[in-house]
């Protein structure tokens, strides 16, 4: 069974949260997955095991949402490309530590694609930005894309973020993941000038490649 993919444009996040929660509900053992490629205008969202306090600097212009994912707090924002995954994992054959590691490896490779050395960091979903010639060192170990999902019924939803020309700013009022002073950056503070469009290109190829041993030929 082939995947559908979606591109959303720019999309209302709590909407869209619901329209993943209503798909997963509703779904059964013959629909076919899908992916959705967006961006959100500015949203802080805040995950089960979360701690409020974590959004130390809040905005008023940027609302923060209680969400169903794993994980902590983070922002999404224009430029950053969001990519929701609703697989069946039962039908898939993975269980849901391999599809982590299956989408940090896309990402990882996407990243590779334009250049740019990244790696996991044990305990703590996500790519950060490895040592590598050239690179300043303050942006060594920055965190570039953030992950989190949930699952109900053997399927997964919500998905990742990468950071490819995003208002930093915005992570400087939150401690990312919970992590105090943890450095975010993105593609463009990087060097990489490609739109996002082709870089969402290239993840969505890097993420099927990921898939594709199991069920999406």
């Amino acid at each position: 069974m082939s995947v559908l993919v979606k591109h959303l444009g720019v999309a209302d996040y709590v909407s869209t949260y619901e329209a993943m929660r209503a798909f997963t509900k509703e779904r059964n053992s013959a629909t076919p997955d899908e992916i959705w490629v967006l961006e959100h205008p500015p949203v802080f969202t805040l995950g089960l095991a979360g701690d409020a306090s974590n959004l130390h600097s809040p905005s008023n212009q940027i609302p923060l949402v209680q969400v169903d994912r794993g994980g902590e707090i983070t922002y999404h924002g224009p430029g950053q490309i969001v990519v929701y995954l609703l697989l069946d994992l039962k039908r898939l054959g993975i269980f849901v530590k391999e599809l982590v590691s299956r989408i940090e490896q896309a990402v990882i490779d996407t990243l590779a694609d334009f250049g740019i050395a990244a790696e996991r960091h044990p305990g703590a979903p996500g790519i950060y930005i490895s040592k590598q010639s050239g690179l300043p060192v303050e942006w060594i170990g920055a965190k570039v894309a953030a992950l989190g999902l949930k699952v109900s019924k053997s399927c997964s939803y919500h998905g990742l973020a990468l950071n490819v020309a995003t208002d930093l700013e915005a992570f400087g009022r939150i401690h990312p993941c919970g992590y105090e002073g943890l450095k975010t950056v993105d593609m463009q503070t990087l060097g990489i000038k490609d739109n996002i469009d082709t870089i969402s290109q290239k993840l969505l190829e890097q993420l099927q490649k990921q898939l594709m041993s199991h069920d999406y030929k």
